[in-house]
C-alpha cells in the first residue's frame, strides 16, 4: 500500500500547525529573500517535493499557508494576506490575472523548464504570458464498485439511468457538475446560452433520485465506496481508483464515451512577492525530475515533467496514459473561468442542492 493515505492524516495535523504560523498582511515588493511563504492544499509540504530547494537553502523552512479548495485560495490572496508561491489548479489561474495578484514568470529562470509538457505549460499562459507552471495533473470520471452493480456506466449520461437510484455520490463542486450535465447534453460547457443554463440546472436536478450523498474530500469518496455506502463515485480523481485497487477492491475507472474531465493545476508568483529569487528557486526544485515523481507517485496524478515519467510506478503509467499527453486530446480539459462564469456555475449548483 502507498503511504499516501498513511502520511496524509499526519500532514494535515502538520499542517494546521503550520498553516497557523504562517501569513500576515501584504508588505512592498522590495526584495529581501529571506523566507518564503506558500499557499498550498494540505499534504503537498513534504520536503521531498522539493528537496533541492532545501539542499541549497539549509536555514530556509518554507512557511505553508493551506487551503481546502480553490475559492478559499484565491479569497484568502484577495483580502491581502501575503504569500510568494501558490498553487490553484488551471481553471482559477485567470482569475489570479485579472485581479493582478501574480505576475508573469522568466521562464529563462527555470532550469527545468524544458523538461515540462508543452501540452500543459501551454495552459500557463495568459494574455501572451507565462503566469503559471503545471506540477500535477489529473482526469475526473466515474468510479465504480463494479461487485455492486449489474452494468458498469459507459457514460457521464449514464449516472441518470434508474437502476443507479440511491447509489451514486457526486463531487461537491459547481464547477464540475455544470460540466458533467452540459456533457451528458452533449453541450460546450464554456459556451452555453442562458436557455442551456436552464437545461442543465433541469438535468441535475433529475439527478438527485440517484444521489446518497455529495462528497467534497478525496477521502470521503474512497470511504464511501470502500464501504459500499454507494456504488458509484462521480468526479472522482485518480486516487479513488488506485486507492480501493491496491486495496483489492472490485472497481473500474471509466473511461466515459463523451470523454473524462481532465485538469493540471500548478504554481504562480505572487505580484509583491519580497521574495522573487527565493520563489523561483522553490518552483524549480518542485519541478526536478524525481521531486516531482515523488508527488505524483505519492498522490498517483500525472507528472507535469517529462523525465518524471520513468521514475512513475508502471502499472498507472499504463492505466492512465501518463507517458503520451496526446491522451489529452480523448478529454474536456479544463479552461481558465472567468468570474462571471465561476459565480454562474456556484449558483446553478446551489439552487440544484436546495430544491426539494
Amino acid at each position: 500500500m502507498k503511504k499516501t493515505r498513511i502520511l496524509f492524516a499526519l500532514m494535515v495535523g502538520a499542517a494546521l500547525l503550520l498553516s497557523a504560523c504562517a501569513g500576515g498582511p501584504a508588505g512592498p515588493a522590495e526584495q529581501k529573500n529571506d523566507s518564503l511563504t506558500v499557499l498550498e492544499w494540505s499534504g503537498y509540504e513534504s520536503e521531498t517535493y522539493w528537496g533541492p530547494f532545501a539542499e541549497k537553502y539549509p536555514d530556509i523552512q518554507p512557511d505553508y499557508a493551506f487551503f481546502s479548495e480553490d475559492a478559499e485560495a484565491l479569497a484568502k490572496a484577495q483580502s491581502g494576506f501575503y504569500f510568494d508561491v501558490v498553487h490553484p489548479c488551471g481553471s482559477w489561474w485567470g482569475l489570479y490575472v485579472e485581479a493582478g495578484l501574480v505576475q508573469p514568470l522568466d521562464i529563462s529562470r527555470l532550469s527545468n523548464f524544458d523538461k515540462l509538457f508543452p501540452e500543459l505549460t501551454q495552459h500557463g499562459v495568459i494574455n501572451g504570458q507565462q503566469y503559471f507552471i503545471p506540477w500535477d495533473w489529473a482526469f475526473e470520471s466515474i468510479t465504480v464498485r463494479t461487485d455492486l452493480v449489474d452494468e458498469v456506466p459507459t457514460s457521464w449520461a449514464d449516472l441518470w439511468d434508474p437502476q443507479y437510484a440511491g447509489q451514486i455520490s457526486i463531487f461537491d463542486s459547481g464547477e464540475s457538475t455544470f460540466y458533467t450535465a452540459a456533457l451528458a447534453l452533449g453541450l460546450d460547457p464554456y459556451n452555453t446560452t442562458p436557455e442551456q443554463d436552464e437545461q442543465i440546472k433541469q438535468k441535475l436536478i433529475e439527478l438527485k433520485p440517484n444521489l446518497l450523498t455529495y462528497w467534497s474530500d478525496y477521502t470521503e469518496i474512497i470511504q464511501l465506496l470502500s464501504t459500499g455506502d454507494v456504488a458509484v463515485g462521480a468526479n472522482t480523481w485518480n486516487d479513488a481508483w488506485s486507492t480501493l485497487a491496491e486495496e483489492g477492491y472490485e472497481i473500474e475507472y471509466i473511461d466515459p464515451l463523451e470523454g473524462r474531465i481532465s485538469y493540471a493545476c500548478g504554481f504562480g508568483i505572487s505580484a509583491n512577492s519580497e521574495n522573487v529569487d527565493l520563489a523561483y528557486d522553490y518552483i524549480n526544485a518542485l519541478i526536478d525530475t524525481e521531486s516531482n515523481a515523488n508527488m505524483a507517485n505519492d498522490f498517483y496524478y500525472g507528472a507535469a515533467n517529462r523525465d518524471s515519467v520513468a521514475l512513475l510506478d508502471p502499472a498507472l503509467v499504463a492505466k492512465f496514459g501518463y507517458d503520451d499527453l496526446s491522451i489529452l486530446d480523448q478529454t474536456n480539459f479544463q479552461h481558465p473561468l472567468t468570474q462571471e462564469q465561476r459565480e454562474k456555475m456556484t449558483r446553478i449548483w446551489n439552487e440544484v442542492k436546495s430544491e426539494q
